[in-house]
C-alpha cells in the first residue's frame, strides 16, 4: 500500500482519534458520522468500542461516554433529516465530489424502500447507510415525530451496546488494548457485512442480459 495511503488512514484509525481529539473528538465524530454527508468516511462501530475499551482504562467516564454519544447520534441524525427535508430530490441530481457520491444517496434509498420505518434503527449498523438514511427519510418527508422516535431508539441502541460492550471486555480482560488493532479491524469486517449481503441481494435480483 502506499505510504501515503497508509499515512492517511493512520489520521483516521480510533485509537489515534481517541487519543488527539478526546472526549469532544469522538462528540463531534460520532454527530458528523451520522448524518453529515462528508462524515460518510468515518470510523462509526469501531471509535465506539474503541472509546469503550479506554474508558474502561479511565481515560474518561464510561457515563459521559455513553450518554454524550446518544445525544451527539440523535443530535447528527436530526440534523441529517433537516437537511433532506430542505434540500429535497435535489440532492439525487447533486454532482458527484471529494465527499459526496450519488451512489450513497442510492442505496440509502432502496434501504429505506426495503424497511420503511424501522431502517433508521436498523441503519445505525451499517456503515455508510447510516449516514445518508436519515437524509433520505427528510427526503422522503418522513413525519418528523415518527423519525425522531426510531432516531431515538436507534441512536440509544447503537451507542450503549458498542460502547459498553468494549467497557466491559476492557475490565474483564487485561492487556485487551495491546490488541485493538485487531479487534479494530474485525469490526470492519463484520461492519462490512450487511453491506455486502445486499449488494449480492441487488445483484441476484438485477434482470439478467441474455
Amino acid at each position: 500500500m502506499p505510504s501515503f495511503i497508509t499515512s492517511a488512514l493512520h489520521y483516521i484509525e480510533p485509537a489515534f482519534l481517541i487519543e488527539t481529539l478526546g472526549l469532544i473528538g469522538v462528540y463531534a465524530i460520532v454527530f458528523a458520522e451520522s448524518g453529515l454527508f462528508f462524515g460518510f468516511f468515518l470510523p462509526g462501530d469501531s471509535l465506539l468500542f474503541s472509546a469503550g475499551l479506554f474508558a474502561s482504562q479511565g481515560y474518561f467516564g464510561i457515563t459521559a461516554l455513553v450518554f454524550g454519544t446518544m445525544i451527539a447520534a440523535i443530535l447528527g441524525d436530526s440534523v441529517g433529516y433537516a437537511f433532506g427535508r430542505n434540500v429535497g430530490p435535489r440532492i439525487f441530481s447533486r454532482e458527484d465530489s471529494f465527499f459526496f457520491h450519488k451512489k450513497h444517496v442510492e442505496r440509502a434509498s432502496q434501504f429505506y424502500a426495503r424497511h420503511g420505518k424501522k431502517a433508521i434503527i436498523l441503519a445505525r449498523f451499517v456503515p455508510i447507510i447510516r449516514t445518508f438514511a436519515p437524509i433520505v427519510a427528510g427526503v422522503g418527508r418522513m413525519e418528523y415525530r415518527t423519525f425522531l422516535t426510531y432516531n431515538i431508539i436507534g441512536g440509544v441502541v447503537w451507542t450503549a451496546s458498542f460502547t459498553l460492550l468494549g467497557y466491559f471486555l476492557g475490565k474483564a480482560i487485561p492487556g485487551i488494548g495491546d490488541y485493538i488493532h485487531y479487534i479494530v479491524i474485525g469490526i470492519i469486517i463484520l461492519s462490512l457485512v450487511p453491506i455486502a449481503y445486499e449488494w449480492m441481494r441487488a445483484k441476484r435480483a438485477a434482470p439478467q442480459n441474455p
